[in-house]
């Protein structure tokens, strides 16, 4: 049963399972410090494709499929998938799951996708529309560069406020299988719009969203950041999370001692010259299906907040001098 919580957290009584995960990171991502968590690397940005975007179809379809055998399922045991990515129309996602003939559900939350798609397969599984739900996410240096800022020919310089888009994908198999790490809550975030018109300054376009979220979710559930062995971020990165800190002590919640941020994890960031850190679809989806659910596994954590955050841009809204709006949606996961 799913239930309301205060003003916009989901409970989920039966809490669906995570019961299989895999993630597929490129060339950059492996000279990081978390290498040796990822289930596949590959070295080849075009991945043996005739283009980049054809290569993000393959890290999902990739992602996908080792998420699928540690579940021990088949494609046709997956009722439903959500799947999104940073291109437009969200082609990457659209191509790489046309293979598996499942119902199919496209999601877009820049890089908070990988929440969003959590949030929803977890609502199809506890509503028992759903046995088993699945959800994929991606993105991809190259391609991203190519659609959002300037031809990677073009050799421009990028501001210190800019993180890199991290060439990577990340899935999950969620199911009414009662083991292992399993959605209890999550909040759905509000769209936050501070002003910020920077494409090259995502962390303070998303951490308003992000610092939001988070209260939201402490006041629905009465819990405080000690209540969390963890909280990690999707790809705030350096600055938006210095600002993330900010925000919450005016309300005088402190997670320094709590957080983490997938953007500041995935990459040496001075050694590998990524500036604020990493960022895009696959930042957080990889990170989570590798280093944090290892450690649920292991009990590492028993009971962490998962939130990624996103800039709801595109290179329209974007070249017409709008602001980009943020989004966050937080994910409680414990081990039963």
């Amino acid at each position: 049963m799913i239930r309301r919580i205060g003003y916009n957290t989901l409970g989920f009584e039966e809490m669906p399972s995570i019961i299989g995960y895999g993630s597929v990171v490129g060339q950059k991502e492996a000279q990081g410090p978390l290498k040796k968590y990822f289930d596949k690397i590959i070295y080849d940005s075009y991945a043996g494709q005739e283009s980049w975007e054809k290569a993000e179809s393959l890290f999902q379809q990739e992602a996908f499929g080792i998420a699928l055998e540690k579940s021990k399922k088949s494609s046709e045991d997956i009722n439903y998938i959500f799947a999104g990515d940073l291109l437009n129309q969200c082609v990457s996602s659209s191509f790489s799951m046309k293979e598996f003939n499942i119902p199919y559900l496209g999601q877009y939350g820049a890089c908070s996708t990988m929440a969003q798609g959590l949030i929803m397969a977890s609502v199809m599984v506890e509503s028992g529309a759903a046995n088993n739900a699945a959800c994929v996410t991606s993105s991809h240096f190259c391609s991203a560069e190519r659609q959002y800022r300037f031809p990677l020919e073009y050799g421009g310089q990028r501001t210190p406020t800019s993180q890199w888009t991290v060439t990577g994908s990340g899935s999950c198999i969620l199911s009414n299988e009662k083991k292992g790490p399993s959605v209890a809550r999550a909040t759905v975030g509000t769209i936050v719009d501070y002003g910020i018109t920077d494409v090259n300054n995502m962390g303070a376009a998303m951490a308003p969203a992000a610092a939001q979220t988070l209260l939201q979710y402490f006041s629905d559930t009465n819990t405080t950041p000690d209540d969390y062995d963890a909280i990690f971020t999707g790809d705030l990165g350096e600055l938006g999370s210095q600002l993330l800190y900010e925000i919450l002590k005016r309300e005088n919640i402190n997670i320094e001692h709590k957080h983490n941020d997938c953007g500041l994890m995935i990459y040496e960031c001075k050694s590998q010259d990524v500036h604020c850190g990493g960022s895009g679809c696959g930042c957080g989806a990889s990170v989570l299906c590798s280093l944090i659910l290892n450690g649920m596994e292991s009990r590492k954590y028993e009971n962490i907040i998962f939130m990624a955050t996103g800039a709801l841009m595109s290179p329209t809204t974007c070249f017409q001098g709008e602001n980009i709006p943020g989004i966050a949606h937080a994910v409680n996961i414990k081990l039963r």
